[in-house]
């Protein structure tokens, strides 16, 4: 079997028993802290059995499982219980939602994981040759993301720590120049992971993966998500909204 078919064995298999922990628990949202932890080892499989070598492989190596840590970090301390989405399918699907959670929240993400985690696989089957423009270009780009994410979620946590700024907009930093600068910083490191990818394999399909992500993140689970809870919550979202990008990082509108 493929060092590919390996890491779907892996991530579906993690699937399912954290289903049976979701069961036992009745929180399905653990799988979101699985997010990073799943895409990292699907690499690092392919990493072994691909018995991948070279700075191009250590590089992404390093860099997928520092993000992968961080964020799972990150989601597990922000965990309180189920989130609200989940909370809403558990009441639409009622009695069928502990065999439908299976599928429509585990198997889903498990095949999403091991597809968004493609431009590293390839980087890991690749031979080992050196560096090239497109490598450099996409790790300074991949590394630029994580410390764009890890700024935006240190501001937004040292921000919510002080409770005179309860249900008040934050506004400073890079949260001054972006309404998502931590959804902007997660695709900005699957672009860097695509040129890297692309350099190893020469495969143009790769583009895929950074396109789902970022869709993902402004359409489906980032930023049109998080800006219809807030908007509700914050009465002054909407003039934050007026003056800062939503998305990309832009000088505020006066």
């Amino acid at each position: 079997m493929t060092a590919p078919l390996w890491g779907l064995v892996f991530v579906g298999v993690c699937a399912v028993l954290l289903w049976l922990v979701s069961l036992r628990i009745r929180d399905v949202s653990i799988i979101d802290i699985f997010w990073g932890p799943g895409i990292a080892g699907v690499v690092d499989i392919a990493a072994i059995l691909g018995q991948a070598s070279g700075p191009r492989v250590s590089t992404a190596i390093f860099l997928v499982n520092l993000w992968a840590v961080r964020l799972a970090l990150h989601i597990f301390a922000r965990h309180h219980g189920e989130d609200h989405r989940y909370a809403a399918m558990r009441r639409q699907f009622g009695p069928r939602w502990w065999w439908w959670s299976l599928v429509q929240v585990f198997l889903l993400q498990a095949i999403l994981i091991w597809f968004i985690a493609a431009p590293l696989v390839a980087t890991m089957l690749s031979g080992p040759s050196p560096l090239g423009m497109l490598d450099y270009l996409g790790i300074a780009i991949a590394t630029a993301g994580l410390l764009c994410e890890v700024l935006a979620d240190f501001q937004l946590a040292r921000f919510h720590l002080n409770p005179a700024n309860k249900d008040k907009v934050m506004d400073r930093g890079l949260w001054g120049w972006s309404r998502h600068p931590n959804y902007f910083g997660e695709a900005m490191l699957w672009w860097g992971f695509f040129l890297v990818g692309f350099s190893a394999s020469h495969a143009l399909w790769l583009v895929l993966i950074p396109l789902v992500v970022t869709v993902l993140l402004l359409k489906v689970s980032g930023v049109s998500l998080m800006e219809d809870k807030i908007e509700n919550r914050r009465p002054g979202y909407a003039d934050y909204k007026r003056r800062v990008s939503a998305f990309v990082p832009m000088p505020p509108r006066s």
